[in-house]
């Protein structure tokens, strides 16, 4: 991609948003079981726009000794041990999802990806925990800023529950099909993009005024760390891996 035409790095300051959902066994990110958990990759079209990329998910074995809420199951209809779920490791489900989501930051010039989610702390607490359990010790994942779509939507659309939001961009929703960690990141990411997309002639004049302070320039503003401008300033807007 060319370094002066629209890209990622530059939208978000050096981060990739990575919409994720998970569904569990409960809400205590320490003790009970990660049930299922979803990837949805963002994209960025010739003309700035995001869209929604490419989806991976995975069923996921509970963790020995984890706690399961059947008040969780009711909601979510997961049956953790069917002898069909073919479910897999914690640490494996991670470990492919990380993988991906790594290649995405690399090829977008990202330093690091940023969680996007709705309710995004409930996520990102249930993956961050998930990665202290499996030991995984390349998180490309900010340990704790992220993205809420149920603020984005709040302030955008006037809702805050996940299918009210979805319906009031215009989008279809399937109840049938809600609660799966899949379905749910799809929507997710689907928000995430139109409600940006809505910001996007606010973004173009803020970019305007970053070139101005001398943030941001056309030979050098991706982020990817690769150049020798404004990388390297610690007034730039693109954060290190742990600031936001």
């Amino acid at each position: 991609m060319n370094a002066i035409g629209p890209n990622l790095a530059r939208r978000f300051r050096g981060f990739l948003p990575v919409v994720i959902d998970v569904e569990t066994g409960g809400l205590n990110a320490a003790k009970d079981a990660l049930l299922e958990i979803a990837a949805v990759l963002i994209e960025i079209t010739p003309e700035g726009l995001l869209r929604r990329g490419e989806t991976h998910a995975y069923h996921v074995k509970p963790f020995a000794g984890a706690n399961i809420e059947p008040a969780s199951l009711a909601v979510t209809g997961i049956n953790p041990f069917h002898p069909l779920r073919p479910a897999i490791d914690e640490k494996d489900a991670l470990t492919r999802i990380f993988k991906e989501v790594r290649e995405a930051v690399r090829r977008h010039g990202c330093k690091r990806a940023i969680l996007v989610g709705h309710n995004a702390s409930f996520d990102l607490g249930f993956l961050n925990a998930a990665v202290a359990r499996a030991e995984i010790k390349r998180n490309p994942f900010h340990p704790f800023s992220s993205f809420d779509t149920v603020t984005l939507a709040g302030a955008a659309l006037g809702q805050t529950v996940l299918a009210k939001a979805t319906m009031a961009s215009g989008l279809e929703w399937d109840s049938s099909a809600a609660h799966a960690a899949a379905y749910d990141a799809e929507r997710t990411a689907d928000i995430f993009c139109k409600v940006c997309n809505f910001c996007q002639p606010s973004f173009a004049e803020a970019e305007q005024r970053a070139k101005s302070l001398g943030w941001l320039d056309d030979n050098n503003s991706n982020g990817n760390g690769n150049g020798s401008g404004n990388d390297a300033d610690p007034s730039s807007p693109v954060a290190d891996e742990n600031h936001p």
